[in-house]
Order: C-alpha cells, then structure tokens, then sequence
C-alpha cells in the first residue's frame, strides 16, 4: 500500500465519529487488524480498498492520496474554479473590512508575482516560488485549524512537533534556490539542491527580469494591482521592523 493509505482511512473515520469497533464490524474485519490498517503496520488487499471506499462513499484515488477530490477528480490549473467570498465577507464590522482589504493586498500581489514569474521563461523559479508560497498557506491553515482541538490532525501527514521545523527549512531552501536562480549561481542552486546533478533546460532564466521595478514602473505595468503590491511591501517591514501590527 502506500503512507496516506493509514492516514485518510483513519481521518475518514474520525471525520465521522464513529469507533474502530463499529467500522470493523460494518467492514468484516477484527478491530486489530482495523488498527493495524490506521497505523500503517499491515497492509490490506485491492478488495478491502474498494471495500473502504464504498463504505465512505469515497474513491480508491482518494484512499491512496492520488487525488485530493473524494470523488477521484483530477482538477487542472484552468479548471480550479474561482469563487467570490467578498460577498460574505462584506460586513459593517470591522474585521469584515480588514479581511477584504487584506485578501486584496495578498492576492493582488500574488499576481504581480506570477506575471513577472511568467516573462523570465524558467520553471524551476516559478516552483521554487510556488513551494515558497504554498508552505506559507498550509501554515497559515494548520494555526486556523488548530483553533478547534476536535478537528482530526490525521488530515495532515506531518505531525505538530515536527512541521514548524521541517517547513521552516522548506521554505529557506526554496527561497535561497530562487535567490541563486535569479543570480544565476549555478553552484549554489546544485549545493541547494543534492539531487540536481546538471542543469536541465528550464532550471535557468533565459535572462534576469529585464524590467524596471520601480515604483512607477510597476504602477503603469500594473495598474490593477500595483498599489496593492506596493501596500504590502511597505505593511511587510513595518511588521517586520516591529513598528506595526496588522
């Protein structure tokens, strides 16, 4: 089987709230061996997948974190649909307003950043970037999330004493990566990165970012978003600086 096999049936059934003992009987099976199959210490047959997954109304993909759809979906980048929270987000109070303005300032920016990311033609940027990012919004979740103790901590494969630590080096890998890429270090990208052992196509800009990015520049550039990138920066090293809270 695989290491999220474990993981979902366990969060499946605790999202749930029903006991070992009742899905063992439902499934057929000894509790033993049910628990044996939550911690990962025996694996299960093709038949018990499918047994699992009608049970929980779920897909095999799911069980085998191949999809992160129930239904098994395997969503593209120009499928993800984009929803309109404003609306609920637009209340006379004042946390109302500062979720809006700050979802702005965020998302506006994140598009500056994707533009620029797009024009210098490199992908291994463009991930290196994007892990950036994206471990900043599971971060970001797992502290929203912890606010209810009752929510299941299986929906995560990184347990809370260790995901503070191995994202934090994440992140500074991924940062120091695209900092030597942008540079064009070479060296430094393969010390970065053990398993890189030659540059491949794509893993260099074809050129710095051949653009001002001044102020002015980024405004007409970007008029949409120009001000919203230039707010955050500036909220960013006061927050940094410890001369504002947000």
């Amino acid at each position: 089987m695989n290491s999220d096999f474990p993981r979902i049936i366990s969060l499946l059934r605790k999202e749930k709230k029903i006991s070992q003992k009742q899905v063992a009987i439902d499934l057929g099976i000894s509790q033993a061996l049910l628990s044996h199959y939550e911690k990962g210490i025996r694996e299960c047959g093709l038949d018990f997948v499918v047994k699992v997954a009608d049970y929980y109304n779920v897909s095999c993909d799911y069980l085998l974190g191949r999809s992160a759809d129930r239904t098994g979906l395997m969503i593209k980048a120009d499928e993800i649909p984009e929803e309109d929270l404003e609306k609920r987000e637009r209340t006379s109070s004042v946390s109302g307003f500062f979720t809006v303005l700050y979802k702005k300032l965020i998302t506006n920016s994140i598009n500056v950043i994707f533009d620029i990311l797009s024009k210098m033609h490199c992908e291994r940027l463009t991930r290196e970037i994007s892990s950036f990012l994206m471990i900043s919004l599971y971060r970001s979740f797992r502290v929203l999330y912890s606010a209810d103790e009752n929510n299941p901590s299986a929906i995560f494969s990184l347990g809370d004493s260790v995901y503070k630590g191995y994202s934090d080096a994440a992140m500074s890998i991924a940062e120091a990566n695209a900092l030597s890429i942008v540079k064009k270090n070479q060296r430094d990208i393969r010390l970065g990165d053990p398993n890189l052992k030659e540059m491949r196509p794509g893993d260099m800009p074809e050129d710095p970012i051949a653009q001002s990015m001044d102020s002015k520049t980024l405004q007409e550039q970007y008029p949409l978003f120009a001000t919203s990138l230039l707010n955050l920066l500036k909220n960013s090293e006061d927050i940094i600086l410890g001369e504002k809270e947000i």
